[in-house]
């Protein structure tokens, strides 16, 4: 849903930075103009205008060969000099890999952006059979992924109540698990338990575990998670993996809270 405001332009500016959350989100293979217009709920010549205005920027361009949009250099300039405020990534890449290689499941990184989470790391581990459900910008609401329910869980409950508030489509969109009394208890237990668990909820048989990393404020801004296939995640190595991931994730909290004093 779009903000209404009475701002000239405001409008025009939401939707342009919905369609670079969108073509930044579909990756190295980018996107079509059908894919774009269908998840940015617009006409598709209301996105190719907008597009073509943001490829004559240098934000977004398209591939000559499979017509799809994809970012654009301008995009690579700004977020390189962003990165020098806002990217944990350096601090984080060799606690992602460790978690990677103690526990052999994949290991992530992703970041709190407003009411979504943001893959940014990914590190592969030694078993062979893996889930790809996350890879890096990959997004998913706050909630629905390990990542974003361990950060979901330790916000204020007002910031709870008001996420649940703005956002009664979960359940349509992802399934009753998602509605608003089965999030709630899944976000006592992770509060209960110092992580999240995700049984399979996004994609059937891929379990995941979540467990959020703090800012010197207390407040949880980025998360780690390990994902696998569900026969991985029996209850005693899974209370295994939880231990590891929460080492993990205050050893983070710790570094990150260190370097920005």
């Amino acid at each position: 849903m779009e903000p209404t405001t009475s701002v000239p332009g405001t409008q025009a500016i939401a939707r342009a930075a919905r369609l670079l959350r969108l073509v930044t989100a579909a990756g190295s293979d980018g996107a079509s103009l059908q894919e774009l217009a269908v998840a940015a709920d617009l006409s598709r010549s209301t996105v190719h205008r907008l597009l073509s205005a943001l490829k004559s920027e240098g934000l977004v361009d398209r591939d000559g060969a499979s017509t799809r949009w994809m970012p654009g250099p301008e995009l690579f300039l700004m977020g390189s000099v962003a990165a020098a405020r806002y990217d944990v990534t350096a601090l984080a890449r060799d606690i992602v890999r460790s978690l990677a290689v103690k526990t052999e499941e994949s290991a992530f990184l992703s970041v709190r952006r407003a009411d979504e989470t943001v893959c940014l790391l990914r590190e592969e581990g030694s078993f062979p059979i893996r889930s790809f459900v996350l890879s890096e910008g990959v997004r998913f609401p706050l909630g629905v992924a390990s990542a974003g329910l361990a950060i979901l869980a330790f916000l204020p409950d007002h910031d709870v109540d008001a996420y649940l508030e703005r956002h009664p489509e979960l359940e349509d969109s992802w399934g009753r698990a998602h509605g608003p009394r089965p999030l709630r208890t899944r976000l006592a237990e992770t509060k209960e338990r110092g992580y999240a668990v995700n049984p399979g909820l996004i994609v059937e048989g891929s379990w995941g575990l979540g467990a959020a990393v703090f800012d010197r404020s207390g407040r949880p801004e980025w998360a780690l998670s390990l994902t696998g296939v569900a026969f991985r995640f029996g209850p005693d190595r899974m209370a295994e993996l939880g231990r590891t991931l929460l080492a993990h994730a205050h050893q983070l909290s710790a570094r990150i809270s260190s370097k920005r004093r």
